[in-house]
């Protein structure tokens, strides 16, 4: 039996998705993913929502950033948060179906 699977990209993709779930595992990154699931929220309407300091709640969001797992617009002074594309969404869509409805 002839074995077509491409280990490199496999290992690859491992290592994206382990970064991923890494990321995801805090409460908080995951409470943020929900909330911006449907529609894109600023610094200020999620720091109404999630119980951190403004700092934290930056240092949370510059993780998300670095993962690739959200998307910044910026609109005068104000930063707009939203998932970053259709992967994303599907992922934190059964994230939030599982554990944030």
């Amino acid at each position: 039996m002839q074995n077509n699977i491409d280990v490199n990209a496999m290992v690859t993709n491992a290592e994206n998705a382990a970064k991923w779930l890494k990321a995801i595992a805090n409460p908080n990154r995951l409470m943020i993913l929900c909330l911006i699931l449907d529609n894109e929220l600023s610094v200020t309407q999620l720091n109404e929502t999630v119980p951190l300091s403004q700092s934290a709640l930056s240092q949370h969001l510059a993780v998300l950033r670095v993962q690739d797992l959200v998307s910044t617009r910026k609109s005068s002074q104000v930063v707009y948060y939203s998932l970053k594309n259709e992967q994303v969404t599907e992922i934190i869509s059964i994230m939030h179906k599982q554990f944030c409805a």
